[in-house]
């Protein structure tokens, strides 16, 4: 199945909004899927274009982290990897990893924020919390980042400069897993730099972490990712649900509606909703593991998005490809 990418074209319907019967919204994007043997299965939209990843570049982030020698295994490593969700054991090990480090929250460049997950949200605030910088989705990865820092003796005040050392490893490693050159930099929402490639360059990217020899700093990363999905995302999180019911799927989401997938025998997808909505996330996910011939239970769980009326489901958010 495939179909030709034109860059001059509106790009195609990737979901709808079906409410009552009636169809009041689309969601617009470009995707790809690679099979087994790395050749296009399926594009739609221009998944050639340079867009950036956001956080569906932290496994190569990490990978990054790890090529400059710092010893990261288990749950520490799949936190460096991770959006989480706040939840009380992802804070506790951010905590942990930078005490073990000799490093201090304060440190942290993260914006202070709330956790991502609105349930873990509300308790924080309901326990008297306020926002912090430990709290906010990448502080695992902003650790894992400092520890670098601290290890190789970089300057720890601007380690999120895109000139400094361990930056420039992070650009080295996405060009080298996704085959491509990085055509852009820009700021992501933590601070971090942010490296443009393609949707057919991240599909490439997360087939190369899967596929890349045991013990090297990107199968570390996948290996990590996939045995602790938890600390990923978290405990009511499609990319853990993902992870942890078919095995050997590697997946990572992104902000503005961005998502990874790899599965063990280098099967590939990566997709960006044009309008960044999240929501759509779920429904064109679950189409596209449908199209890779993923047969479990999960697809249809991640898939299945309602649209609630008078608190009952009216509709749904549905894959339109």
């Amino acid at each position: 199945m495939s179909s030709t990418a034109d860059s001059t074209a509106i790009p195609p319907v990737l979901a709808e909004v079906v409410r009552s019967g009636f169809v009041e919204g689309h969601h617009r994007g470009s995707l790809v899927v690679l099979a087994a043997d790395g050749s296009v299965q399926l594009e739609l939209g221009d998944p050639y274009a340079p867009v950036f990843p956001r956080s569906s570049n932290k496994p190569l982030q990490a990978a990054a982290v790890l090529r400059s020698g710092l010893a990261l295994f288990g749950e520490r490593l799949a936190l460096a990897a991770a959006s989480h969700s706040g939840e009380s054991f992802h804070l506790d090990l951010v905590r942990k990893m930078l005490a073990e480090h000799g490093l201090s929250a304060d440190e942290l460049q993260t914006p202070p924020d709330l956790p991502l997950d609105p349930v873990e949200a509300e308790a924080y605030l309901a326990g008297g919390q306020v926002r912090d910088r430990v709290a906010m989705n990448c502080s695992g990865k902003h650790a894992a980042m400092l520890a670098a820092c601290a290890l190789n003796g970089w300057d720890r005040t601007n380690y999120l400069h895109p000139a400094h050392p361990l930056q420039q490893l992070v650009h080295t490693v996405v060009e080298d897993t996704s085959g491509e050159r990085v055509t852009a930099v820009g700021t992501d929402g933590c601070g971090a730099p942010l490296m443009a490639i393609s949707l057919t360059g991240l599909a490439r990217a997360f087939r190369r972490l899967v596929l890349a020899e045991p013990g090297s700093a990107e199968r570390r990363v996948a290996d990590a990712m996939r045995a602790h999905p938890e600390y990923v995302a978290g405990t009511r999180r499609p990319d853990t649900w993902l992870m942890r019911e078919v095995p050997g799927a590697l997946s990572k989401m992104g902000a503005e509606a961005v998502q990874a997938v790899a599965l063990a025998d280098g099967r590939a997808l990566a997709f960006k909703v044009d309008d960044g909505a999240t929501r759509a996330l779920g429904p064109v996910l679950g189409r596209a593991l449908e199209v890779m011939g993923v047969d479990s239970p999960v697809v249809g769980r991640i898939g299945h998005v309602p649209l609630l009326g008078g608190g009952m489901e009216v509709g749904a958010i549905r894959a339109a490809f």
